[in-house]
């Protein structure tokens, strides 16, 4: 085995087989939404989903919607992307100002990632606070990159994020009224959203014993929903005791995962769950995330219908887009700190 870059290695209580029982019966729900079609069995399939992102914090889609041509279109398209000289992919580089486009350097609690990234906004452009300073008010737009080739890269991507988010919208609406809420009580968070999407290619790595395609971690957003290919590789950590479980991949499945977001607005009812991805070496892995995001103005706490004085608010509230340019500006370069988390709000007893 060849040497690797000590920028990738994690450290020994994050390794691939920390905490890891391989062979585990358990294993997060598969929901069928054509279930919904059957006036009896819609109150069913809203329960077996809150008690998922009770339990999880994940759960897996099928009979969802989102076309299947729509998402082989984009695996074919971005595949050709990735296959591209360095040269060619560095001319859509992000960076700490424009943060979308194509990525081959992030950190996730400051190891490097074995990974390359492209990152596409869902409106663009996108308005995002210029600043981290909770007293500038300015904003900025951000306009998405766009490689020259493949030629079909942004309608393809275009197409299959407007189906993501569609289904983004009818999860966060069953989730809503899994908490007993009015099926809308969330949508005036999303006015000006900044949602985004990315496309993960992991190549095969000579040490996966050592690097993670992923680190651990939580997601920031609200709602999460992933495509992956039948490689295989995400893991999650199970509420209960924290032991890693395998994601198994379902054929034409959405894997969904709840974010900070709305573990606050949940005040901890419902779970943002840690993940992290392990690589192999043989073979490369391809996944599609879009994540739901709400408008940079939007103050993320405890939503007054959750709390009481027997569930006091467990977090105090912050400004999302403050919360997301300070994250975002952390995914570049190893810190001496570690950057933002939703721990640093938690409001303490």
């Amino acid at each position: 085995m060849e040497d690797l870059d000590p920028t990738y290695i994690q450290a020994p209580e994050h390794r691939s087989d920390s905490n890891f029982i391989p062979n585990q019966p358990e294993e997060i729900p598969v929901i069928d939404l054509s279930r919904l079609d059957d006036p009896e069995d819609v109150q069913n399939v809203i329960s077996e989903i809150g008690d998922a992102c009770e339990k999880w914090g994940f759960f897996q889609v099928i009979n969802h919607g989102v076309p299947s041509d729509a998402r082989q279109r984009v695996e074919k398209t971005v595949k050709m992307f990735f296959d591209l000289p360095m040269e060619e992919k560095i001319k859509v580089k992000r960076d700490e100002v424009n943060p979308v486009g194509y990525h081959d350097g992030e950190h996730t609690k400051n190891v490097k990632d074995w990974k390359e990234v492209f990152d596409i906004y869902f409106k663009d452009p996108m308005v995002i606070p210029s600043s981290t300073d909770p007293e500038d008010e300015g904003l900025r737009l951000v306009y998405n990159k766009w490689p020259q080739s493949p030629s079909d890269f942004r309608e393809a991507c275009e197409v299959y994020a407007k189906h993501a988010e569609k289904l983004a919208f009818k999860l966060l609406e069953l989730i809503s009224l899994s908490l007993g809420l009015p099926k809308e009580r969330f949508h005036d968070y999303f006015k000006e959203q900044m949602s985004f999407f990315r496309i993960n290619r992991y190549p095969p790595c000579p040490r996966p014993d050592l690097a993670l395609g992923v680190g651990h971690h939580k997601d920031a957003d609200v709602i999460s929903l992933l495509a992956q290919d039948e490689v295989g590789g995400l893991q999650v950590s199970r509420r209960s005791d924290g032991v890693w479980f395998p994601i198994r991949p379902v054929p034409n499945a959405l894997v969904i995962n709840i974010g900070n977001c709305m573990e606050i607005w949940t005040n901890d009812k419902y779970w943002s769950a840690e993940h992290r991805v392990v690589v192999n070496t043989t073979r490369e892995r391809y996944s599609i995330p879009f994540f739901l995001l709400p408008s940079h103005d939007v103050e993320v706490k405890p939503l007054e219908e959750i709390v009481s004085p027997e569930n006091p608010p467990r977090y105090k509230g912050y400004k999302w887009g403050k919360f997301y340019v300070s994250r975002n500006r952390s995914d570049f370069r190893k810190l001496e700190i570690e950057n933002i988390q939703i721990d640093d709000f938690k409001v303490k007893t």
